[in-house]
């Protein structure tokens, strides 16, 4: 309970952000503004031209960069300083008109909870620290289910919530039901996020378990193994072997599932931390106050 405690709150960081990001690509299309260009004739307005419009718009800021983007119709990205802070906004070519952030807030808020979950805000140190919270996961899940197991004749009572028992009878039936259903996925986003931190690392595993070959180059098994723990920490679902292709019914069930599951962690957490309570720390208070 003390392990559990002491990693929770990542735990739940983790869990929150991940089901959050399995619909990146449906946030960052709807953060995503509509910018309307104006295509005029001509060459449009010089850097010169844009330059003065930009100044004229913030005064007391000097243009420091001035960057064409030919995929976007030639919006001009700027860049403008004053002091130690910068702004950089997006013109039309054609009549100068300010179209906004280069990056909306949208954008960014949803790039910035990327790297928290990947990252831990901290590049490659931080993706070690979440390998060593996804290793603690699984060790946390298994040990878990050893406190689980009821018995042979009792362990189908733990499936579901019983009616009719008190708050906190309630509380540790939600907790061992969720830890039931979830354990596959728990298990799932452990053992992928140890890879996904490690990657070389469980390839040399990889190659010391069935070290490749001419004859078994491209059919190993642990080629495939390492394959699905890529695919399956995302619900990818356009992989090889995966039956439904692209975006429709199936990919949005796919992520509704991952996205429900992925909450799993969190909610174990929360029941967890409310049976820690309930267990150690109420009695304690109150052996205290008497």
């Amino acid at each position: 309970m003390w392990s559990g405690i002491a990693v929770g709150l990542y735990i739940l960081m983790i869990s929150v952000t991940g089901s959050v990001l399995v619909y990146s690509n449906e946030l960052f299309r709807a953060a995503t503004p509509v910018r309307i260009v104006s295509q005029g004739p001509g060459p449009g307005l010089t850097d010169e031209q844009l330059t003065a419009t930009a100044r004229r718009l913030y005064p007391g800021y000097q243009v420091v960069k001035i960057t064409r983007l030919p995929s976007l119709n030639r919006l001009a990205d700027i860049w403008l300083r004053r002091g130690t802070r910068i702004k950089k906004r997006l013109f039309d070519p054609w009549t100068g008109r300010d179209l906004g952030d280069t990056i909306p807030t949208g954008i960014w808020l949803i790039s910035e909870l990327q790297d928290l979950h990947d990252n831990l805000f901290a590049g490659p140190s931080g993706r070690e620290v979440n390998g060593l919270g996804a290793a603690a996961v699984l060790v946390l899940a298994v040990t878990g289910l050893v406190i689980w197991w009821p018995g042979s004749k009792t362990w189908r009572r733990s499936l579901t919530l019983p009616r009719g028992v008190s708050g906190k009878r309630l509380i540790w039936h939600l907790h061992s039901m969720i830890g039931f259903w979830g354990l596959a996925f728990t298990l799932v986003f452990g053992f992928s996020g140890v890879y996904l931190a490690f990657p070389d690392a469980v390839q040399n595993l990889a190659d010391w378990l069935q070290p490749p070959t001419v004859a078994n180059g491209g059919r190993r098994i642990v080629d495939h193994v390492v394959y699905w723990l890529a695919y399956l920490h995302f619900g990818r679902i356009c992989g090889i072997g995966i039956p439904c292709k692209g975006p429709g019914l199936c990919d949005q069930a796919t992520k509704a599932v991952w996205a429900l599951f992925g909450l799993a962690p969190a909610a174990m957490f929360v029941t967890g931390a409310l049976l820690w309570w309930n267990r150690v720390l109420r009695p304690r208070l109150t052996r205290a106050r008497a």
